[in-house]
């Protein structure tokens, strides 16, 4: 291999994180303009734990962590075939 030429897996990292700086980015992007919308509902699905006592809120979205692993799950194994 001459010296010029970088190892095929320097050109799979570099492709790899310009795709994940373009997810990375519409994602911020549909935070951005979904934000102001969703900050009433607060993501709130059955399930959710919200416990609030006095002036200490406590939240935990058990039931918002699924369903995105699962939608995130299926979209990974779609991509992978």
């Amino acid at each position: 291999m001459p010296w010029w030429r970088y190892p095929a897996w320097v050109e799979n990292i570099g492709k790899t994180m310009v795709v994940a700086g373009l997810c990375l980015a519409g994602l911020g992007l549909l935070v951005w303009l979904l934000g102001p919308r969703m900050s009433g509902q607060g993501g709130l699905l059955p399930g959710d734990i919200h416990i609030h006592k006095g002036q200490t809120s406590f939240y935990f979205p058990i039931v918002t962590c699924l369903v995105v692993s699962v939608v995130l799950s299926l979209l990974m194994r779609l991509f992978n075939r």
